[in-house]
C-alpha cells in the first residue's frame, strides 16, 4: 500500500462460544437465515462425568510412569522424584503431589537388606574363626581371603556389564560363608603343626601338601554345583545365572588363596612355639598357658568335645548295624512331613511390600453415581481397619474412553472400583499385608451391592501375584466355557481351602446394538457401509467439528444430537441419512438394528478362545491349591469340547521342578565324577554322598518346625547343598586316608582323623551356616524371596554336619574292612607260587 508492503492475515477463530450460535447453517427458498441457534442447542460445558479418581479422598488425577526396556527403575525413580520436587514449587498452593507407589522402593529396601545381611555374615565368620582358633593373628589371615575374594565378583559383574543387584547382592551372601571355608582347612592344619614345634615356615608347607588335594576336590565338587546353574532354562535360569558365576569365581579365587597365600602369611604372621633349653621353663611356660582364660574355656571344651566324639566313632564303630539302622529309620520318619502333604510346594514367595490392590465390581448398569458411594464407603472401612497403617488410598471408578496406556491394563465401566492401597513398612507395622487383605475381605463379604470383588497383592499397575493358580479354560462356545467356568468358580470358592481372590478374565457380556446392513439396498441408494456408519457414529458419539481457543487453551467443538434423540433403538432407526442423489432415507429403509450380548472382549491363546479363572492360595501351598482344584475339576467332568489346563505360576512351578530334578541329577553324577578322579575309587564318593539324604531331612525338619512351604529358591538350596555337605565329607575322608597310608588300623585311624578333623569341620559348617542366619531371618522388604534359601541351607548343612560325622565314617569303616580282605586275597595269590605261607594276621 502506497510505498509499505503489509503481510495479509486472515482470522476466523471464535473467541467466545456464543459466537457459534451465531453461524449460518443454510438460507431457506423465502430468503430467511437459519442459525445454528435455531437447530441446537450451544454449551460451554464439561464432558459427561464417566470417570472418578480420588487419592486420599480428594479429586485427583494419577499419572503413570514407566522406564524403558533395560533402563535402571531406580535411577529412572529418583530423577522423577527430583523433577517432581521441582514441578511442585511451580504448582498452586491447592494442588499437591502425592506418591501412590513407586516400584524402585522395593529393590532398594532389598538390596539395602541383603546389604546388611552380608555385613552380618561377614562378622559371623570373622567371630567363628576367632573363636576357634582363639588367636587374632590366625583370624587377621582368615580374614585377609574375604575382601580378595569378594573384589573378583565385582570385576566379574564389570566384565559382564552388569551392577549390584538383588540377584548378584544374594550370590555374594551365599558365597561369603563359604570363601574362609578352604582359608580354614589349611590354616588349621598350619597350626596343629606350630603347636608340635615346627617354625612357621616347615609348618606352611607341611600342612598345605597334607590338605591341598582335598582342598582343591572340594572346590572342584562346588565348581560342579554351581555352574550347571548358570545354564538353568527358564525363569530360573534369568535369575539363577549371575549366582553360578558369581559363586564359582568366588570360591576358585578363595581355593587359589588357601594354598597359596595362606601359607605365606602364616610363615610371616605366626608365631612359632618357643623352644626352651630347660624342661623346667618349658613346664612353666605351659602351665601360663594352660591357665590362661582361652585355654581354661574354650579349649578345654574343644578339648573334651574332640575326645568325646572321637570315643563316639570307637563305639559305632563296633556296632556298625545298629548304626546304620538308626540312621536309616532317622532319615525316613524326618521324611514323613513331606510324604503327608504337610510341607507344600509354592512357586516364588509372595512379598510384604506394603501394597494392597483392592478391585471390586458391582451389579451391571449401575450408574456411576451409585458407583462412587460405594468407593466411598469402601474408602472409610478401609481407613477405619487398617488404621494409622494406611499411608495413601488411591480410588478409580467408572470408565474413561482417552483411558490412553492404562487401559490397556484396566477394564473400567461404571459398575467397577479399582483401588491401590499403600501401608508402612513391614517392620513398622504389627500386622502382616496378608493379614490386613484378609480383613479387608471379610469386610467387603459383607456388602450386598458388590456382585464380585478381590483383595490381592499390589503391584505394577494395579496387582501382581508371584503364587497364583491360573486355569485356562478353551472353547469355541462363548456361552458354554462361561457357564462351565462360573459354575467351577462357585465350586472352588465353597469346596477348596485356602482358595481366595478366584478372578475371571472375562468379564460379563454386555448389551450391544448390531446394525446389519442390507448390501443390495445401500448399493440402490449409491451408499457403502463405511459411510452410513460414520453418520450414526457422528450422530452418536459426535464429530470433532473444530476448535474453540480461549486463553491459549484448545476445546473441541463436538456436535451430535441430544440425547432424547438417540437413547432407543427407534431413534437409532429413524436416524436420517442423505444419499448421492441429494434425498433422504431412513436408517431402517438400509439396515437391521438389534439388541444383542457379548462379551467385551476376547482372549486367544495359540489361536484359540480362552478365558482363564485366577486362584490365590492363602494360608496353603500352591501346589495342594492346584491338586484340589483339579479334584473339583474331575467331579464336575469336563465336556468334549472344552478343554481345562492349570496354568499360570503352577506350570511354572512344575517346569522348574522338572528342570531341577534334571539339574540335580547332572550335580550328584558330575561331583561323583570329580570325587572318583580324586580318590581313584569308585566306593569312596559313594560312602561321601551318602550325607547328601540327610542334607534333606534336616531341610524337611527345618520346613516343618518353621512353619514353611518350599519353593524354587528352596530347592535351589537344596541343590546347592548338594557341594556343600560333600565338602566336610571330602576333608574327612581324605585325611583318613592319609592315616591309613602311615599304618594305622582301620578303625583307629578313623577315630584318630575324627578327632583330628572335627574343628575343621566345625568351622567351615559355622561359617556357612552363621553366613545364612542373616538372609533366614531379614526383616527388610523383599527378604521373603530369599528367606527359604537361607532355612533350607542352615536345616540341611546342620542335620547333615552332624549325622554324617557318624555315618560317613562307619560307612568307611564297612567298605574298607572288605576291600582290605580283598587286598589280602589278591596277595595271596599273587605268592601262591613261591609257596610262601602268609599268616592269617598280617
Amino acid at each position: 500500500m502506497g510505498k509499505e508492503q503489509y503481510q495479509m492475515r486472515v482470522k476466523g477463530e471464535y473467541v467466545e462460544s456464543s459466537e457459534i450460535a451465531d453461524i449460518v447453517v443454510t438460507t431457506t427458498m423465502t430468503g430467511k437465515q437459519v442459525f445454528v441457534r435455531d437447530l441446537a442447542t450451544v454449551r460451554d460445558t464439561i464432558k459427561d462425568l464417566s470417570l472418578d479418581e480420588k487419592i486420599n479422598r480428594q479429586d485427583g488425577a494419577r499419572i503413570i510412569i514407566s522406564k524403558q526396556t533395560g533402563a535402571n527403575t531406580v535411577a529412572i525413580a529418583r530423577q522423577v522424584k527430583a523433577q517432581m520436587e521441582r514441578i511442585q514449587k511451580t504448582l498452586p498452593p491447592d494442588i499437591e503431589t502425592t506418591l501412590i507407589r513407586d516400584g524402585s522402593e522395593e529393590i532398594v529396601n532389598a538390596i539395602n537388606g541383603l546389604t546388611s545381611s552380608i555385613f552380618y555374615a561377614l562378622l559371623f565368620v570373622v567371630l567363628v574363626v576367632l573363636v576357634f582358633l582363639g588367636n587374632w593373628r590366625s583370624t587377621v589371615i582368615i580374614a585377609l581371603t574375604i575382601p580378595i575374594s569378594l573384589v573378583t565378583s565385582f570385576i566379574y559383574l564389570l566384565i559382564a556389564d552388569s551392577s549390584l543387584n538383588i540377584i548378584s547382592l544374594a550370590s555374594l551372601t551365599v558365597a561369603i560363608g563359604m570363601v574362609v571355608d578352604d582359608a580354614i582347612v589349611v590354616l588349621e592344619n598350619i597350626s596343629k603343626h606350630i603347636d608340635r614345634g615346627e617354625n612357621p615356615r616347615e609348618a606352611a608347607i607341611c600342612a598345605t601338601n597334607e590338605v591341598w588335594t582335598s582342598v582343591i576336590a572340594t572346590t572342584l565338587v562346588l565348581v560342579a554345583v554351581f555352574v550347571p546353574l548358570t545354564m538353568l532354562p527358564g525363569m530360573m535360569g534369568i535369575f539363577m545365572k549371575e549366582l553360578g558365576w558369581i559363586v564359582t569365581i568366588v570360591v576358585c579365587v578363595s581355593t587359589t588363596a588357601a594354598i597359596t597365600l595362606i601359607p605365606m602369611l602364616s610363615s610371616k604372621i605366626l608365631k612359632e612355639r618357643p623352644f626352651f633349653f630347660k624342661k623346667e621353663d618349658e613346664e612353666a611356660w605351659n602351665t601360663k598357658r594352660e591357665h590362661g582364660l582361652y585355654h581354661r574355656t574354650v579349649e578345654r571344651a574343644f578339648d573334651a568335645i574332640d575326645a568325646g566324639y572321637a570315643n563316639l566313632l570307637r563305639w559305632c564303630l563296633g556296632h556298625k548295624r545298629l548304626t546304620m539302622i538308626i540312621a536309616f529309620a532317622f532319615f525316613i520318619v524326618t521324611l514323613l512331613p513331606l510324604m503327608t502333604g504337610t510341607i507344600g510346594l509354592d512357586f516364588m514367595k509372595e512379598q510384604d511390600n506394603g501394597s494392597i490392590s483392592v478391585s471390586a465390581e458391582l451389579q451391571r448398569g449401575t450408574r456411576i453415581e451409585e458407583t462412587l458411594k460405594t468407593a466411598r464407603h469402601m474408602e472409610d472401612d478401609i481407613y477405619s481397619i487398617l488404621g494409622e497403617d494406611v499411608l495413601v488410598v488411591s480410588t478409580s471408578a467408572g470408565s474413561n474412553d482417552d483411558a490412553g496406556f492404562a487401559a490397556l491394563f484396566n477394564s473400567t465401566t461404571n459398575n467397577k472400583i479399582s483401588m491401590t492401597v499403600r501401608c508402612t513398612k513391614k517392620y513398622d507395622r504389627d500386622e502382616s499385608i496378608f493379614e490386613m487383605q484378609e480383613k479387608l475381605r471379610k469386610c467387603f463379604a459383607e456388602y450386598p451391592e458388590l456382585v464380585t470383588f478381590q483383595v490381592s497383592q499390589g503391584g505394577m499397575m494395579g496387582g501382581g501375584s508371584n503364587n497364583s493358580l491360573s486355569v485356562e479354560i478353551y472353547g469355541y462356545d462363548f456361552d458354554q466355557t462361561t457357564a462351565f467356568t462360573n459354575e467351577l468358580k462357585r465350586r472352588v470358592e465353597e469346596n477348596v481351602p485356602g482358595a481366595r481372590d478366584t478372578r475371571i478374565s472375562r468379564d460379563e457380556d454386555r448389551a450391544e446394538l448390531k446394525i446389519t446392513f442390507d448390501k443390495q439396498k445401500l448399493a440402490y441408494h449409491g451408499l457403502n457401509g463405511s459411510t452410513v456408519a460414520m453418520y450414526v457414529r457422528n450422530r452418536v458419539n459426535g464429530m470433532a467439528a473444530g476448535y474453540l481457543k480461549e486463553d491459549g487453551e484448545e476445546y473441541n467443538i463436538v456436535v451430535r444430537l441430544r440425547e432424547e434423540y438417540r437413547s432407543s433403538i427407534t431413534d437409532i432407526e429413524e436416524m436420517s441419512i442423505p444419499t448421492m442423489t441429494g434425498s433422504i432415507i431412513k436408517l431402517n429403509e438400509v439396515a437391521k438394528v438389534e439388541e444383542y450380548w457379548c462379551p467385551p472382549t476376547i482372549e486367544r491363546k495359540n489361536r484359540q478362545r480362552y478365558l482363564t479363572l485366577t486362584v490365590m492360595p492363602f494360608k496353603t501351598s500352591l501346589q495342594e491349591l492346584a491338586q484340589n482344584v483339579q479334584k473339583e475339576i474331575d467331579q464336575m467332568g469336563v465336556p468334549a469340547d472344552i478343554h481345562v489346563d492349570l496354568a499360570g505360576n503352577y506350570k511354572d512351578q512344575q517346569d522348574s521342578s522338572r528342570d531341577m530334578l534334571m539339574l540335580g541329577l547332572l550335580i550328584v553324577m558330575l561331583v561323583y565324577i570329580v570325587m572318583a578322579s580324586q580318590f581313584e575309587s569308585f566306593a569312596k564318593p559313594f560312602i561321601i554322598m551318602f550325607s547328601i539324604p540327610f542334607a534333606i531331612s534336616g531341610v524337611v525338619l527345618m520346613m516343618f518346625f518353621t512353619g514353611q512351604n518350599l519353593d524354587m529358591i528352596g530347592l535351589l538350596g537344596l541343590i546347592l547343598l548338594v557341594g556343600i555337605v560333600v565338602k566336610n565329607g571330602i576333608v574327612l575322608v581324605d585325611y583318613i586316608n592319609l592315616m591309613r597310608e602311615r599304618g594305622i588300623a582301620l578303625n583307629e585311624a578313623i577315630a584318630l582323623s575324627g578327632k583330628s578333623r572335627l574343628r575343621p569341620v566345625l568351622m567351615t559348617a559355622f561359617t556357612t551356616i552363621l553366613g545364612m542366619i542373616p538372609m533366614a531371618t531379614s526383616k527388610a522388604e523383599g527378604s521373603e524371596m530369599w528367606t527359604t534359601m537361607g532355612l533350607v541351607v542352615i536345616g540341611g548343612l546342620t542335620v547333615s554336619t552332624f549325622v554324617t560325622l557318624i555315618v560317613v565314617p562307619v560307612l568307611y569303616g564297612v567298605f574298607n574292612r572288605k576291600g582290605d580282605i580283598e587286598k589280602k586275597e589278591k596277595e595271596r595269590k599273587k605268592f601262591v607260587f613261591m609257596n610262601i605261607q602268609l599268616d592269617e594276621n598280617d
